[in-house]
């Protein structure tokens, strides 16, 4: 992306921005026309958007009306989620970017979009995240070849911007979250939390803030990669290996366990259906315990695994593709003691062997992607089979 210039002393200057775009279609409707603007859309590459001024955007990325640095939100944390283990979905999952510009051009040969006095007024918070996961990578060429969905305005009308702008960036969806939140679904495993983890506090709403609440989907993300395999098998979801949806459908795992807590309230004397919610409840702290341990295991150290993120030598996070396949193998030492749920490694185990196990199945099955390792089904099929064989031998 450049940005030029034109000529011109009478006036101020005015600023081109160029970019190449994949798809751009008109889209403008008989009151643009009437109106004298033009509404275009279509996908352009991620890289392209990271330069686009933002001026006339209402909300900065991570500042407040004070221009100081503001705590990441549930959003931000989406959209990195996205990038680093859904990559090729990033553009149906993202909402976009809306730009206004004061006039535009296309080269078709070239497929290039030139706009004069361009800014984006929704979606600085994607650009600010695209561009901070960029700066992040020890190599640029990591950055996955995303694409972006963007609607064009095209308008001279600076009140009109003032006001899209506004419209565009203040809309609060009720999702399932707070919707299962308010009916009481997380009540059980909120106090479980609570006692287990020194009163830390359950997400029970999108509006509640992350940097001082556990992100409840991503728990129950975690407990379902965890369910063990007497478990499983009861629930009839087919081989082990089909954990991998644990990894990267959120909202799969969220409905999953809403229905669940319906299924028990409905049918209490259901010995399945409070089985295995009773192991949610339980194992509930001590899987997010798990999960932490191992986004920051000191023993990745000397893997040679890129995409680990460092402080010199120090693990400051490992992919979620990485993580997932590791818990769905520890499901293996989870056991019912005193009826009670708990994770119970055998002595003779070893992190280290599940971390090389682990080394193996990034580079050979996942290509050093992961994102693809998080989704494999055979990642999660080799990690399973050594945890088995150490529990077959602890057995014995």
């Amino acid at each position: 992306m450049t940005t030029l210039s034109l000529k011109g002393t009478s006036a101020p200057k005015a600023t081109e921005t160029t970019l190449s775009y994949n798809s751009l279609r008109n889209i403008s409707s008989p009151d643009d026309f009437v109106s004298g603007r033009k509404v275009l859309c279509g996908h352009m590459s991620a890289r392209d958007i990271l330069d686009i001024n933002t001026h006339e955007n209402v909300r900065a990325y991570l500042l407040d009306i004070e221009g100081k640095k503001k705590v990441p939100t549930a959003v931000h944390r989406a959209i990195k989620n996205t990038l680093e283990n859904d990559p090729e979905k990033f553009s149906v999952l993202n909402g976009g970017i809306t730009i206004v510009a004061e006039n535009y051009s296309v080269n078709e040969k070239t497929r290039e979009l030139t706009l004069v006095n361009a800014s984006i007024i929704n979606g600085a918070q994607t650009q600010g995240i695209l561009r901070d996961y960029l700066e992040s990578l020890a190599n640029p060429e990591d950055f996955p070849d995303v694409h972006v969905t963007y609607e064009l305005i095209i308008t001279s009308d600076e009140a009109l911007i003032a006001e899209v702008s506004i419209a565009r960036n203040f809309q609060n969806d009720v999702k399932l979250l707070s919707i299962s939140g308010k009916l009481g679904i997380f009540d059980d495993l909120k106090i479980s939390i609570e006692k287990g983890l020194d009163g830390k506090q359950l997400r029970l709403s999108e509006s509640d803030a992350p940097d001082e609440t556990m992100d409840t989907e991503k728990l129950l993300q975690v407990i379902t990669a965890l369910i063990p395999e007497i478990l499983w098998t009861d629930l009839k979801r087919g081989d082990l290996s089909n954990k991998a949806y644990a990894y990267n459908q959120k909202a799969k795992c969220l409905k999953q366990f809403t229905e669940l807590k319906k299924n028990v309230d409905q049918e209490p004397s259901n010995e399945l259906y409070s089985d295995v919610y009773q192991f949610f409840i339980d194992i509930a702290p001590q899987a997010w315990k798990l999960y932490q341990k191992w986004k920051i295991h000191p023993h990745f150290k000397g893997t040679g695994i890129r995409a680990i993120q460092r402080d010199g030598k120090e693990i400051i996070d490992v992919p979620d593709g990485i993580i997932f396949p590791i818990l769905a193998a520890l499901a293996q030492f989870i056991v019912k003691e005193n009826n009670i749920w708990i994770l119970k490694t055998p002595d003779i185990f070893e992190d280290q062997d599940l971390i090389n196990a682990a080394k193996s199945a990034y580079k050979d099955v996942a290509n050093h992607k992961p994102y693809v390792m998080g989704r494999s089904k055979a990642s999660y099929s080799s990690l399973i089979q050594l945890t088995s064989i150490y529990n077959r031998l602890s057995n014995s």
